[in-house]
């Protein structure tokens, strides 16, 4: 038991130890000398318990602009919804939408920058869409010729590298990249990927620059202090988003509206389990929520040990709903974009097994998997 508890507690430690980019200023402000600099951030770009545009502007640096992702510079938006520009209150820099009408920063947007820091906490999966917005900022800057430094943040969910890869005909802002559901790589990692197999248009012409964490090994449990998203409110959130997500494409609710997003599965027709929830429209996270008002019978999730991509929760609901004859998957095109394939769905309704479904993708993620380890930064374990 003495050895359990002291085993706990350097693992303790050691994930305190941990130090961000963010953390690091001596290690980027070099960079920034005598430049304009633009910020890709959120509400999760914090550094030592206040905001890297706080941070920054108390150093001097000559910020020119903000740029906000999906959810916005607050991280108050729901998911999908439209972000529109704005000026911060606090500090009267204008606030640039990345999630709207322009996903990509234009030209005209890039006037009066020499330098983009992005600096936003992933949690891990290829369809959480801050990686998208990193891949066109830095496309962005390559095509007229910033600098982008990226500012590295642990990966929750870091040590899985699962799931199908995404194939070509199923790229969107869902799935810009080539890689797995679960990637198991860092945004900086990312980043030096992106550039380095040039999946962005002139790539060899992008000067970037990659702050990496200190102390950081892939296997530490990592806390987010700070939600990343509305719908992602805690640790146990963000474990089981990978598994839940693909939900999203079906009739199932996952417990938006509730105050439990991403930690229950339910519905109103099919009994998934016994456990009853009632989805409710919240105005910051979940305006409209599906399955509305309705009482919904399904699984409690909370205390389940599920994590990395489980995909048993999807074949049983779907045998479930193919029962009672309802429909399941519902949107199969949005399924086919988060899955990064059509060969997922089309296996779920063949009725393949969860073996011979995971052997599908073992191939293209054996591959994946050499062909990133040019761009790691952190030991597996």
């Amino acid at each position: 038991m003495k050895i359990v508890l002291f085993l706990l507690c350097l693992i303790s430690v050691k994930a305190l130890a941990v130090t961000t980019g963010a953390e690091q200023p001596d290690a980027f402000l070099g960079l920034l000398k005598d430049k304009q600099v633009a910020l890709v951030v959120n509400q999760t770009s914090v550094t030592k318990g206040q905001h890297l545009v706080d941070d920054l502007l108390s150093r001097g640096v000559n910020i020119t602009k903000v740029m906000a992702p999906e959810h916005g510079f607050r991280g108050d938006a729901g998911a999908g919804e439209n972000i529109s520009d704005g000026v911060d209150t606090r500090t009267g820099l204008p606030i640039l939408s990345l999630y709207g009408s322009t996903k990509k920063p234009t030209p005209t947007m890039l006037e009066n920058v020499d330098v983009l820091i992005f600096d936003i906490q992933d949690v891990g999966a290829r369809f959480y869409t801050y990686i998208s917005t990193l891949h066109l900022v830095m496309e962005a800057a390559a095509e007229t010729g910033k600098t982008v430094i990226v500012l590295d943040r642990p990966n929750p969910n870091g040590k899985f590298v699962d799931g199908p890869v995404r194939e070509a005909a199923f790229t969107s802002f869902v799935g810009m990249d080539p890689i797995p559901l679960l990637h198991g790589m860092t945004t900086g990692e990312l980043a030096l990927m992106i550039k380095g197999e040039a999946w962005i248009e002139q790539a060899d012409l992008l000067d970037l620059h990659v702050i990496p964490v200190k102390d950081y090994r892939k296997s530490m449990p990592w806390h987010l202090a700070v939600p990343p998203s509305p719908n992602l409110p805690n640790d146990t959130a963000i474990r089981l988003y990978p598994s839940l997500c693909l939900f999203e494409a079906t009739t199932v609710s996952i417990g938006r509206g509730t105050p439990f997003p991403f930690q229950v599965a339910g519905h109103d027709r099919v009994a998934l389990g016994t456990f009853t929830f009632t989805p409710r429209s919240l105005p910051e996270s979940a305006p409209h929520p599906k399955l509305e008002g309705k009482t919904l019978k399904g699984l409690d999730l909370r205390s389940s040990a599920t994590e990395g991509f489980d995909i048993a929760l999807l074949l049983e609901a779907g045998k479930q709903f193919e029962q009672q004859d309802e429909t399941f998957i519902d949107r199969p095109d949005f399924f086919d974009k988060l899955a990064g394939t059509d060969a997922l769905r089309k296996a779920i309704e063949s009725g393949l097994s969860e073996q011979e479904i995971r052997a599908m993708w073992q191939p293209a993620l054996a591959k994946f998997k050499q062909q990133r380890r040019p761009y790691l930064l952190y030991p597996d374990e």
